[in-house]
């Protein structure tokens, strides 16, 4: 094979896992997503409450609980990534997030099976919150370790692009099926369709990530004996403040994320009296706008460094959150200018966010470094974010929610701050294959 022919089969081969790892976290993520928009139809299925607060504060408790699955998912996931590779890994996730999509799809509800309708609703969301801690740092570094050199952030933004697109997509289908079906077809089955849907899509996304190879990043460090037999620990013994560094860089991005896109509408019918389909489309509309972005900022940042666009993010959000929630009423259009704002900042997070956290580590140990610190923080920052915002908003102190979120952004602004750049704009330095994978830590190490 001439190096003309080796290059362009190089090319394709990058192209298809660049889109089997974007539609198969996709897939992830719709699955994920479901719960949150269609909460307010199916919670009074599983909690015997009469009290419309009470409800929905029962329904993102346990949307919480499955959020603190995403640690140990991590753990045990991307360590199970890096000793076996990244695909392996992505495969396991999306086996364990399509069935328990499938089981809820056909879980029984309180008033058939009573309080344990409620608790394998918990533990399917478990299985999730395990299945999501694992993906995110496996298909970061699936699809940052396949880009060309220079193009990391642009390549590591499909991660998130394909986050906000199955959580988009979740969005329109929750969107189309309130404004056409009655509110008894919604409480009745029409949740179940859109379970059952996420179920089906996993399969898809299963056959696609059977369909390409490895990285070239993790057949090195599987030829050249690199393996490390347990990455968590030498991520925790090595790479302690890289560790840290993630979860600062994650605390308030996260949480801006579940707030504006995923519980603001079951907020807002609480807190402002907005109807939910109208919060609802506004927030799909939001959603959209804040995926499109991700490859402009991608780009950006692998023009321009890592630091500048999450410094703009950063103190953007920390200016602008609580003049933004305030100014949100009772019509549609109020929700759709603060969301939209919300998502320009939140974009220019997002298109960094894969790249620069797989750049604080080595291949060995980089799905172990980023899943289990990611998961922490969006554990902990994410999950309870939309239950703080339900609590103050039933106590009438929405006020302190809105400080915990500038608070959040100020402290990821610091992280910032204090990091060293690792973009190959700031960075150069050779990189073996010609760049295809990474095969080094650029910076930002310990």
């Amino acid at each position: 094979m001439t190096k003309t022919a080796e290059r362009e089969q190089r090319e394709r081969t990058r192209r298809r896992s660049l889109f089997a790892g974007t539609v198969g976290n996709l897939v992830e993520w719709f699955d994920w997503s479901v719960y949150g928009f269609f909460l307010p139809v199916f919670a009074s299925s599983f909690f015997p409450l009469e009290d419309r607060f009470a409800l929905i504060l029962a329904g993102f408790t346990i949307f919480a609980v499955g959020f603190f699955f995403r640690p140990l998912g991590g753990a045990v996931l991307g360590s199970y990534a890096d000793r076996h590779g990244r695909r392996a890994g992505m495969t396991l996730t999306i086996l364990l997030m399509a069935g328990a999509s499938a089981l809820i799809a056909l879980l029984p509800t309180y008033g058939q099976i009573g309080v344990a309708a409620p608790v394998l609703l918990t533990l399917a969301r478990c299985v999730q919150g395990f299945s999501a801690g694992g993906e995110f740092g496996t298909s970061s570094a699936f699809l940052v370790e396949n880009a060309p050199r220079g193009r990391r952030a642009w390549a590591g933004s499909w991660q998130q692009v394909s986050v906000g697109a199955g959580t988009l997509l979740a969005s329109v289908l929750a969107s189309i099926m309130f404004a056409t079906l009655s509110d008894e077809a919604l409480a009745v089955w029409g949740w179940r369709v859109a379970f059952g849907i996420g179920a089906v899509l996993g399969l898809l996304g299963l056959w696609l990530r059977m369909a390409v190879p490895d990285t070239e990043a993790f057949t090195r460090t599987r030829d050249t004996g690199r393996v490390v037999r347990n990455p968590l620990t030498t991520v925790l013994k090595e790479h302690p403040r890289a560790a840290l560094r993630v979860i600062g860089l994650v605390a308030a991005g996260t949480a801006l994320v579940q707030f504006w896109f995923i519980s603001l509408p079951s907020v807002l019918t609480l807190h402002t009296g907005v109807e939910l389909r109208s919060a609802q489309f506004a927030a799909m509309l939001g959603l959209a706008l804040f995926t499109i972005l991700q490859p402009v900022s991608g780009y950006l940042s692998d023009r321009f460094g890592r630091r500048p666009l999450l410094l703009f993010f950063a103190i953007g959000s920390a200016l602008s959150f609580i003049p933004l929630v305030n100014t949100i009423g009772q019509t549609m259009s109020s929700v759709l200018v603060a969301v939209s704002v919300s998502a320009v900042l939140l974009a220019a997070y997002a298109g960094s966010l894969a790249a620069v956290m797989a750049e604080q580590f080595p291949p060995e140990v980089r799905t172990a470094g980023i899943s289990l610190p990611y998961g922490v923080a969006v554990a902990v920052f994410g999950g309870l974010a939309p239950v703080l915002a339900t609590a103050m908003v039933a106590r009438g102190s929405f006020w302190v929610f809105q400080a915990v979120m500038v608070v959040l952004c100020v402290v990821s602004a610091v992280v910032y701050w204090r990091m060293s750049e690792t973009s190959d704009f700031a960075q150069p330095r050779p990189v073996a294959a010609k760049g295809f994978s990474i095969d080094e830590p650029l910076a930002g190490l310990d």
